[in-house]
């Protein structure tokens, strides 16, 4: 196995080689057919691959899901961008990420991780992960701006 790949199941590897994320595909995937970063500039997408820990899901030679984490690999992390590329869905791949994911010796330990999810509640479960309780929602504060991504591309 080479040194970057972190996991190997048959034809498939993952690594978090940031050299080795297929920039072109991740940004087609999140800015023509995600729900949460639509239109997301090319730019954007390099910016944010140079700042995370990123796991690239791999066919042989061709990246075919992703999924980043933005974190301090102390306390906190954030998972983000988390996909599959539908044509290489209902192979478990996306648990064998997420289970790859929380192996991951630098985000061992770590106090809390958030992710924002409309539709894969039942994968991330799967792996611990629960909704955040009423009680506790009253103290998480944000700044959003959705439609931040269609601004810059009029700019």
């Amino acid at each position: 196995m080479n040194k970057s790949v972190i996991a190997q199941n048959g034809v498939y590897f993952i690594t978090t080689d940031r050299d080795a994320m297929d920039i072109g595909m991740i940004h087609r995937y999140l800015s023509e057919d995600s729900y949460w970063a639509k239109n997301i500039p090319v730019e954007l997408v390099r910016k944010s691959v140079g700042h995370s820990l990123c796991f690239g899901v791999f066919e042989t030679e061709s990246q075919i899901g992703f999924a980043r984490v933005i974190t301090d690999t102390t306390s906190f992390a954030y998972l983000a961008d988390v996909f599959i590329l539908p044509d290489h869905r209902g192979k478990g791949l996306s648990k064998w990420l997420m289970k790859t994911i929380h192996a991951h010796p630098d985000l061992q330990g770590l106090r809390r991780w958030l992710l924002f999810t409309s539709d894969a509640h039942g994968l991330y479960s799967q792996f611990g992960w629960e909704q955040v309780p009423d009680n506790f929602t009253g103290r998480i504060m944000q700044i959003h701006n959705p439609d931040i991504y269609l601004v810059s591309k009029e700019n």
